[in-house]
């Protein structure tokens, strides 16, 4: 799947934003070679300034990820769209949206894979630069780890490990390579979570006031609250991968190296993203599919409008 790759044709979801509650209609629209993932409010007065899917537009990480723009202009809870967008291959996306918040779905990225699988991909006629990793770079908060390292691989691979004193939970690891068949197999029905006791430290914060047992695991220590269980043992782990995937694409390519974090979330990733890309000796832009072809970090970002400070 060599090569830039965007949506064969437009795919319109509606729903509701998770922790604003509010309904949501987005469509998701093809676009040209070069211009990355970017968001468009269309609720907004006056004129619509685009909302670049990069580390350097992240506002706020607590329990989703924020984008915003010089205009004021936000989306939130965008990890779960982007994880698909990433894992399914799509490099080039305009996403219209008439709310601050991306609709929830299921808790997943599953509905996402769905939709953009039906639909299809269609090549397009530039090559894909790769984010190769050329040394390890860590960030830590605590016992909360997050890293990424080189591999020889020209995709990503990552590993995740969780603890949590829920027994319904526990202690669970996960790995995988990444690929559009693994995403959609194993990590695209991996839905968020959370606990009954904190449902009203986060509702007293304007939080999760859309949240439901239609799109998100309910935690009660040895518990789970969902009629149907989980969908796989597993399910929170995998979840918190999928995650990472949604917030390393906003480093604004698809990164060639392996990812392992400990206890990390929204803010520990996003931090890792800042220090990768502040780090310009500990990656490369790489054409894929051509062994080692270099290029200088600051121009091929800022060519491609993902300039460091942008």
């Amino acid at each position: 799947m060599f090569g830039q790759h965007t949506l064969s044709r437009k795919i319109s979801v509606s729903g509701i934003g998770l922790h604003s509650g509010i309904g949501v209609n987005m469509t998701l629209h093809p676009a040209g070679t070069d211009q990355g993932i970017r968001f468009r409010r269309t609720d907004m007065i006056g004129p619509s300034e685009d909302i670049l899917a990069s580390v350097n537009c992240v506002g706020s990480c607590e329990r989703a990820t924020t984008l915003s723009n010089e205009a004021g202009h936000s989306v939130s809870t965008v990890e779960h769209l982007l994880a698909a967008s990433r894992g399914l291959g799509i490099d080039n996306m305009l996403v219209e949206i008439d709310a601050p918040e991306v609709p929830i779905m299921d808790g997943s990225s599953l509905d996402f894979c769905n939709l953009i699988k039906m639909h299809g991909l269609v090549s397009q006629p530039k090559p894909r630069n790769l984010i190769r990793i050329l040394k390890r770079v860590e960030v830590r908060s605590g016992a909360r780890v997050a890293s990424l390292t080189p591999t020889d691989a020209a995709v990503l691979s990552l590993s995740a490990q969780i603890e949590f004193e829920d027994a319904a939970i526990g202690v669970q690891q996960g790995a995988f390579v990444l690929s559009p068949g693994v995403f959609c197999e194993e990590l695209s029905f991996a839905r968020t979570f959370g606990r009954c006791s904190e449902l009203e430290g986060l509702h007293a914060r304007g939080l999760a006031l859309g949240g439901s047992l239609e799109n998100a695991i309910l935690v009660d220590g040895d518990r789970i609250v969902n009629e149907g269980g989980l969908r796989r043992a597993d399910e929170f782990v995998r979840h918190k991968l999928l995650d990472a995937i949604g917030d390393l694409a906003l480093a604004g390519g698809m990164i060639a190296g392996h990812y392992d974090s400990v206890q990390a979330g929204h803010q520990l990733n996003i931090e890792l993203v800042k220090e990768l890309m502040a780090t310009p000796e500990a990656w490369c832009w790489e054409v894929e599919g051509v062994e080692r072809a270099l290029f200088q970090p600051e121009r091929a970002a800022t060519e491609r409008g993902l300039a460091l400070g942008a």
